[in-house]
């Protein structure tokens, strides 16, 4: 597994010539460290002298943090394995009719798989950013830088993982399915572009 690597081995394999770790991982990453640093801000406000009354809060926060990191954590082979199941569907025999057919059809869902993985990377950050907002408009305030590196983490997170969409979805022949999927990119887009902006504006270091 990606994830069970030392962070000098994923960079050393990010860097190396091949097609994954690629940038749906490191989406998935991305977003992982941006919810670890929505939780540490929470976890360094609980029991603080001045924060009692956000206590209660922050405990939510940083346990639907945790909840977002472990599953992204996942995800970062998740991304992988799906692009992975691309090339071997690519590498399915061809010499009859029935296998160009079935290879097509092979190469389709998986397609669309790897799609599927980075939508869902890019709207658990989009939650990310959601949580780190709590903790930096209430949180401790000796720590509302970790928590800004923390929604820009999750932004990075939300705009690759969506570039990942798109450029799956630009081999998928079912008009349907990619219709659906770029409404919900556009969406996410908009959104995150938004919030980014109104979140930000509460970091006043």
């Amino acid at each position: 597994m990606l994830t069970n690597q030392k962070i000098t081995d994923f960079l050393q394999k990010t860097a190396a010539g091949t097609a994954v770790p690629g940038g749906g991982s490191v989406s998935a990453l991305s977003a992982a460290l941006g919810a670890g640093l929505t939780e540490m801000v929470a976890n360094l406000t609980i029991a603080k002298k001045g924060y009692a009354a956000v206590e209660n809060e922050m405990k939510e926060i940083a346990e639907t943090g945790q909840n977002l990191r472990e599953k992204l954590v996942s995800e970062v082979d998740k991304d992988s394995n799906a692009y992975k199941d691309v090339l071997a569907a690519f590498k399915l025999p061809k010499n009859t009719d029935e296998e160009k057919a079935q290879r097509i059809e092979a190469i389709q869902d998986a397609m669309k798989n790897a799609a599927r993985v980075p939508l869902a990377v890019a709207n658990d950050a989009l939650q990310i950013m959601e949580l780190a907002e709590k903790v930096i408009r209430n949180g401790n305030r000796n720590a509302v830088s970790d928590g800004a590196v923390g929604v820009m983490m999750a932004r990075t997170a939300v705009l690759g993982a969506l570039f990942n969409v798109k450029i799956n979805l630009a081999s998928i022949k079912d008009e349907v399915f990619v219709e659906d999927m770029m409404q919900q990119v556009n969406k996410l887009e908009s959104r995150v572009h938004e919030r980014e902006k109104e979140i930000l504006s509460h970091v006043n270091v």
